[in-house]
């Protein structure tokens, strides 16, 4: 990626608030099957909150606040926590992350994963900046909310890998959450350099050959909080819908974890099409103070990027990551 990508402020901010518009669209049927979903609303395509967690209109949950948290201290370590952590390995950015998750987890958010809470509870315990292998950490919440840590190392491989597994091993520690987090992270950034619809298809066929625990072809219809099934629903759905609408809809419909894998699906479909085209009446729906606190952090976290340029970094720019499954 290069300082000159057209559009690359659109492309961003549209995957930080289609992020959020399909968190806060799926939250309202987070948990139910699908035909739960056609016998209350039809066909579910409107911003109304409610749900399990009874939220007011256009809020979001963990998955846009978490990821908020992590941008946040990203901007707080500024330029020389990330130089020092991509450069020397110095821990202060990390522990800084974990400092941050910390206080959101104190904040009292609307939800928090088991694993996140976990994760987070023995960091503030024991200072760790990861746990042992885990079985049980094969759920999304790593990869949910790694969106900041793309934006802040765009433009430079080695840190962008550096930093998305150190913030997910955080809290998850398995071999598919780390292959996830990558991969699609990978995937967030060929969509932000404008690559087109046919591209991402190729490179997501070959991801998925190097990575076959998530293929998706059949769909299973599966889209619970286990980030298999979390990966193959977003990617159905990413490849079945050029559309952003269209693509939202048929995801969030599905159900279960609906709010991530809206989200999810909302960040890839957002940096597609620029938040230019998000759809205006779900954009508007969102809480004022969350559209604010995304523009905000997405400038800087961009503006932050520039910090890298000149560290030195591997070749292997939007090759798929051949992670072991």
């Amino acid at each position: 990626m290069h300082d000159s990508t057209p559009d690359l402020w659109d492309r961003a901010l549209g995957a930080y608030l289609g992020f959020a518009i399909g968190d806060a669209l799926g939250a309202t049927v987070e948990f139910m099957r699908p035909r739960e979903i056609a016998q209350a609303y039809g066909v579910h395509r409107d911003m109304i909150g409610g749900g399990w967690l009874k939220l007011p209109v256009g809020q979001v949950t963990d998955d846009t606040t978490m990821s908020l948290a992590l941008g946040d201290a990203l901007l707080a370590g500024g330029t020389a926590a990330l130089q020092g952590f991509v450069a020397n390995g110095d821990k202060a950015l990390l522990h800084s992350i974990g400092d941050s998750y910390v206080r959101w987890l104190k904040g009292k958010p609307v939800d928090c994963g088991n694993t996140c809470r976990r994760g987070i509870q023995r960091y503030l315990r024991e200072g760790t900046l990861e746990g042992l292998y885990n079985p049980g950490d094969g759920g999304n919440g790593a990869l949910m909310r790694n969106m900041p840590a793309v934006f802040a190392t765009l433009g430079h491989d080695t840190a962008f890998e550096k930093l998305s597994m150190a913030q997910a091993r955080l809290t998850h520690h398995h071999p598919f959450s780390d292959s996830a987090t990558v991969g699609l992270g990978q995937l967030l950034r060929l969509l932000l350099q404008g690559t087109v619809h046919a591209a991402s298809q190729q490179w997501i066929a070959q991801w998925v050959d190097a990575n076959a625990v998530f293929r998706f072809t059949p769909y299973k219809d599966r889209a619970t909080a286990y980030v298999v099934d979390t990966v193959q629903t977003v990617l159905h759905y990413f490849s079945l819908h050029e559309g952003f609408e269209a693509a939202m809809i048929a995801t969030v419909n599905q159900g279960d974890d609906a709010d991530t894998t809206g989200a999810l699906l909302g960040m890839l479909a957002g940096a597609r099409c620029g938040a230019a085209q998000l759809p205006r009446r779900w954009l508007e729906r969102l809480q004022p103070a969350t559209v604010q606190a995304i523009t905000v952090q997405t400038r800087g976290l961009l503006a932050l990027s520039h910090a890298l340029k000149n560290l030195p970094q591997h070749p292997h720019e939007g090759e798929p990551h051949h992670a072991p499954v």
